[in-house]
């Protein structure tokens, strides 16, 4: 006897059936059986489930003899099906990767209840995936079970089968059955609903519920859709037929006319010419089944007294009404961003004629995302080296409340925002600032970057197809406002130079925000890893991939619980999806089972490089940075070919050559695992192509990148202040973990001239790490020498006056 049995109906689908089927054959859990039932369907979709039943022995196909519509096909399902757990599936959606584990964990986790309530979501035919409102109410659960008795707000959960898993003992105890048309399935879940025994819910999103474009059944307006009607006057037959079940008739009754309201206010429903009868069958239901002494709810009590009333006059006078305030306040939302728009540009003009603010530097990294990476460090050091200047950030609304405390900001649109771009002295950015910006003369802008390119950037995208929508020129006005580039190594001092061709000036001092990866300390990676939750001893494993040009949200090509369990405990597996993407259901899923940790909303990358033993990335600009700290990397790289097509790359990273590929590649699963297993992660061959690869992208990052920006750019100074920098061989990147437990364990024994042996041993792994040192640099002789730097075009007078103006007084910057 399989655990599931999915009952999928299928009528006219042949567009989407095999994304369907594939859906849940293709899960990792396999303890199932398919019941598809073909509803004379006039398409190929009957010989498609043929075709899957031929080769997967799990799939079993009905053809009826007549189309008898969606209840009776998933009826007929039903009848056949031998698993412990029922689950519908409508043959235009599909199951989630993962989906029926989960489900499978939970209903353990719950006992077996009689229901499982399940999430799902939304997606369009233009890519757009919407998750549900559903998804904090199933969270509040966890694993106990109720009635709907003991919590009657289960009854507002979407009434649609197929988010539920019905345990096939308790469904067929309690006779249930879908009735015939349309809106079979409200009657059916809250019945099912107001019998269990037990509820259980699992707030994760298993099912991808596909909004067609047309072709829907809910959007083809029609009489059919009076079938509503009988669906819930068989509801309240099934009530009268239960007495024991008389308190939920209230509720039930509530949201049945609201299911009504809902449905005659829709054009893509009832027609304009079907709505006066619609109204009246309505009306009818409603007195034949009101409970005595209901009371509407407030929010909607002049729609439920008018049909008690049968005023459809009224209720249609009311409808012209509401849709004309509609149109009305539509009309005014979209006037107003115009009149606000002009509002702006005229405060803002007025703003510019107005004296600088001489020492105000205004702040902004990843479009507005928060305080981060270059800009971050930069205006760290500032706050050390040049205390007069006043720092302001641009962050977005939704990242104020991550700020750190005391930290001066303004929201883009508001008045003190423009006030700022328009007087401010200093703007640092790691990309540009929005093409609103008019730069003034005095106004210096600093752009930092954000990674050194393995992928085209600027003018090198345009052959290829990810850049198909980009316009170039838009893009050259806006690095036209540059007066400073700063450059990580002379890889990215080349490519900028060539794809950004204005007239800004290098500058060649390293990444600041990679200062941290020379300067931390043992105390600060242990307490990092102590905050992450990561065990001692253990090997934390820092999952990174990149964004992908040519696919939409964050879909790994790699199965990260297949990788946890194939790791072991040994290891902990760290992931960070790019910043492009939302929260990601299924890493929600594998963090709270504790098989991996969700990083991806962590304020700082640098914290989870300093944390992390090894990086694992596929083409992410962070392994660049983490080359600074000298330890290992792993390339994992299934879509090369793709990415490398649709995005263009300026170098072959799997090549296998030195100062290309910066350790071990793998292009599978398995590859990746033994990779680690193995111990080829760390070693010899490993740490040959990792100082190759440091030798040619880290020359600059010595500890000192954000001073050496600071006194140039901030404070004007020549380049002999600004401090040497340090060769590689001679630098001692921040401590490993294994390093700093070592290094606490032996403060917190005492003195190490009290423990000659320790101290020995300390000494002898010095030595040979001098040696291993030494040797790696002999091996990628030729790639350039340490700490060389390309000159670099003057400065000049990059920090030259803004007018004279005194400084503004604190209360001037509100």
């Amino acid at each position: 006897m399989p655990r599931f049995s999915v009952v999928v109906p299928v009528f006219k689908v042949q567009g989407y059936l095999r994304e369907c089927l594939d859906s849940v054959l293709g899960q990792s859990f396999t303890d199932l059986e398919v019941i598809a039932v073909d509803d004379r369907s006039p398409d190929h979709s009957g010989a498609i489930l043929d075709e899957y039943a031929a080769r997967d022995p799990r799939v079993r196909v009905l053809h009826l003899a007549e189309n008898g519509g969606l209840g009776r096909a998933r009826n007929t399902g039903v009848d056949h099906a031998r698993g412990d757990y029922l689950l519908f599936l409508d043959s235009d959606d599909s199951f989630l990767p993962g989906a029926l584990a989960a489900i499978d964990r939970q209903l353990d986790a719950c006992g077996s209840p009689d229901v499982l309530v399940f999430d799902h979501q939304r997606s369009y035919w233009d890519g757009r995936a919407e998750a549900s409102c559903f998804g904090d109410q199933l969270a509040g659960v966890g694993t106990q079970t109720f009635t709907a008795a003991e919590h009657p707000e289960l009854l507002t959960l979407f009434h649609v089968a197929w988010n539920k898993a019905y345990r096939r003992a308790f469904y067929l105890r309690e006779g249930l059955r879908f009735e015939p048309g349309l809106y079979e399935d409200a009657p059916l879940s809250n019945e099912a609903l107001v019998c269990a025994g037990s509820i259980g819910c699992l707030p994760r999103v298993c099912v991808d519920y596909r909004q067609r474009h047309q072709g829907a059944i809910t959007r083809s307006p029609g009489r059919a859709h009076f079938d509503i009607f009988p669906q819930y006057a068989s509801l309240f037959a099934f009530l009268e037929r239960r007495p024991e079940l008389a308190r939920h008739r209230p509720l039930l009754f509530e949201r049945a006319v609201a299911h009504l309201v809902f449905c005659i206010r829709r054009k893509e429903r009832v027609r304009p010419a079907d709505r006066r009868a619609f109204f009246r069958e309505a009306a009818r239901l409603y007195r034949e089944h009101v409970p005595d002494g209901f009371t509407p709810p407030p929010r909607r009590a002049r729609d439920y007294r008018l049909l008690a009333l049968d005023a459809y006059p009224l209720f249609a006078a009311r409808e012209a009404v509401r849709r004309t305030a509609g149109r009305a306040r539509s009309a005014a939302r979209a006037a107003r961003p115009q009149l606000a728009r002009a509002g702006h540009r005229l405060y803002y003009a007025v703003q510019r004629r107005l004296p600088g603010y001489p020492d105000v530097a205004v702040y902004s990294a990843y479009w507005n995302r928060g305080v981060a990476c270059n800009p971050q460090a930069i205006e760290a050091a500032a706050r050390r080296l040049a205390p007069r200047l006043h720092s302001v950030w641009v962050v977005r609304p939704d990242a104020v409340p991550a700020l750190p405390p005391g930290t001066d900001h303004v929201v883009p649109g508001s008045r003190r925002y423009w006030r700022m771009l328009a007087r401010a002295r200093y703007f640092v950015n790691n990309v540009n600032f929005p093409d609103h910006l008019v730069k003034r003369p005095g106004q210096v802008h600093l752009m930092t970057h954000h990674g050194t390119p393995l992928k085209t950037m600027g003018l090198d995208q345009q052959p290829y197809p990810a850049a198909a929508q980009m316009d170039f020129g838009k893009l050259l006005r806006r690095v036209e406002r540059w007066d400073v580039s700063l450059t990580a190594n002379p890889h990215s001092a080349e490519v900028w130079d060539r794809v950004f061709p204005c007239g800004y000036q290098d500058l060649s001092a390293g990444y600041p925000r990679n200062d941290r990866f020379t300067n931390a300390t043992a105390e600060e990676v242990a307490a990092i890893r102590a905050r992450l939750g990561i065990p001692r001893g253990r090997i934390a494993l820092l999952y990174a991939p990149t964004a992908r040009d040519y696919r939409r949200g964050f879909v790994p090509r790699l199965d990260l619980e297949r990788l946890s369990a194939g790791l072991g405990e040994e290891y902990v597996l760290l992931v960070r999806t790019h910043y492009y993407y939302g929260r990601d259901a299924v890493l929600r899923d594998l963090h709270a089972r504790g098989l991996v940790r969700d990083v991806s909303r962590h304020p700082s990358v640098e914290d989870l490089c300093l944390a992390a033993d090894a990086l694992i990335t596929d083409y992410s600009s962070l392994m660049f940075d983490y080359a600074n700290l000298d330890r290992p990397l792993v390339v994992h790289a299934p879509d090369w070919e793709s990415y490398r097509d649709a995005r263009g790359t300026y170098f072959d990273l799997l090549s296998g050559r030195a100062g290309e590929t910066p350790g071990p590649v793998t292009r599978t699963e398995d590859e990746l695992t033994a990779v680690f297993r193995s111990g080829t992660w760390r070693g010899p061959e490993a740490r040959a192509l990792r100082a190759a690869f440091r030798e040619r992208f880290c020359p600059w990052d010595d500890g000192h990148a954000a001073e050496r920006v600071v006194r140039r750019v901030l404070l004007g100074e020549g380049a002999a202040a600004l401090p040497p920098v340090v060769p590689l061989a001679e630098r001692r990147p921040a401590p490993t973990p294994e390093q700093a437990e070592a290094a606490l364990a032996a403060e917190a024994a005492g003195p190490a001239a009290d423990r000659p042996e320790a101290a020995e041993r300390e000494a002898a792994e010095r030595e040979a790490a001098g040696s291993d040192a030494a040797e790696e640099g002999r091996d990628s002789a030729g790639t350039g020498a340490a700490g060389a730097r390309p000159r670099a075009r003057k400065l000049g007078a990059v920090t030259g006056g803004a007018g004279g103006t005194e400084p503004p007084a604190p209360e001037a910057l509100n």
